[in-house]
């Protein structure tokens, strides 16, 4: 299962690696976010301070439904799917390669808009081992419930606008722990850090092991 899972996350990077289509779409996206809300709150650079960490969760989550929608969408032209489906790769391993594809390119994400909160709005890092786990939790969690849901909508007409309707509420968990975590390792929070980074584990867990679960009778149904 883990060679068949490399398979398809490396066919899904090496596109993306060679058309630039996903990567050149989500970076510019995000940081532009961060750029109109540090000139929306500058005249006031203590809400700014305050708000790094939100503002860092909300781009970054942004930018992940559109890694969601054009993980999808290589295979949206006719007989790709079928073809995939008839090549014998196990569905769960389908799930976690396409997952781990997105994760990657989330994290290549979150380094960039990383430098750009510490440029834009001199953010203090107090706690990198908190920061380091709480972006590995919430990437996970973000990539598979974003491939669990991406699945559900791949076969519809309008599965640009359907994705982001299904995923944003199931994502607000990660939204409120990851923010509530980075705020704590920026130093501007109360309260532990740790346990909103022990909630986003449960959240990636859990929807790591429903993709495993049913990805292939949602690929059946789509």
């Amino acid at each position: 299962m883990l060679a068949d899972a490399r398979l398809v996350a490396g066919k899904d990077l090496r596109i993306e690696w060679r058309s630039r289509v996903g990567i050149g779409q989500m970076v510019p996206f995000a940081v532009l976010v961060l750029v109109l809300f540090a000139f929306a709150l500058d005249p006031d650079r203590g809400i700014l301070t305050r708000a790094t960490a939100g503002l860092y969760w909300v781009a970054t989550l942004f930018a992940g439904l559109l890694a969601v929608q054009r993980a999808f969408a290589l295979e949206a032209a006719p007989g790709v799917r079928e073809a995939m489906r008839l090549s014998g790769l196990d569905p769960a391993a389908w799930f976690l390669g396409k997952a781990a594809a997105i994760a990657v390119q989330l994290l290549l994400l979150e380094a960039v808009l990383g430098v750009g909160v510490v440029v834009l709005y001199s953010a203090d890092l107090q706690g990198p081992l908190l920061l380091l786990a709480t972006c590995l939790a919430a990437t996970v969690g973000i990539a598979a419930a974003g491939t669990l849901y991406g699945v559900l909508a791949a076969g519809l007409a309008v599965r640009d606008t359907l994705v982001p309707l299904l995923l944003l509420p199931v994502l607000a968990p990660v939204l409120l722990g990851a923010t509530r975590a980075s705020e704590s390792a920026l130093g501007n929070g109360v309260g532990d850090g740790w346990s909103w980074c022990g909630l986003l584990a449960v959240f990636a867990v859990l929807y790591t092991m429903l993709g495993m679960t049913f990805f292939g009778t949602l690929l059946e149904e789509t």
